[in-house]
């Protein structure tokens, strides 16, 4: 594994996507209301909660998983990955993200909507991550 060939600016905006895609998929015009109350959550609630501890955290996990899957794209095409691999390639490991949150969620005795707004989530932002590498070769 070559990580030199890593477009490293490719990765971080692809990280920073996941932010664009959670601020729209968790807003009340989407699915923020139901994703509350599935969570046992309330506004007061989420505005006491620590924002450095819990963004700092976010864009750390984001960046692992652009890392990540820009590592798989770089290795899999000999660094000659297209958008559309980039997506699927995204995609497929939404697959895993969305199979990972449905089996922690269903031992949480969480609902099925809880399940595919997380899951949901998970896949389509991961999907805009593979597009966005694949993009920039």
């Amino acid at each position: 594994m070559d990580i030199s060939h890593l477009n490293w600016l490719a990765v971080i905006v692809a990280a920073l996507s996941a932010f664009m895609v959670g601020g729209i998929w968790y807003s009340k015009a989407l699915f923020g209301n139901a994703w509350m109350v599935d969570s046992n959550l309330t506004i007061e609630k989420i505005q006491s909660g620590n924002k450095g501890k819990i963004f700092g955290f976010t864009a750390f996990f984001s960046l692992l998983m652009a890392v990540n899957l820009g590592i798989f794209l770089l290795d899999s095409c000999a660094g000659k990955t297209t958008v559309a691999w980039g997506a699927e390639a995204g995609f497929l490991a939404g697959i895993w993200t969305f199979s990972a949150i449905a089996i922690h969620s269903l031992f949480e005795l969480k609902s099925w909507r809880y399940i595919f707004v997380n899951g949901g989530y998970s896949m389509v932002s991961l999907t805009l991550m593979g597009a966005i590498i694949g993009a920039w070769r």
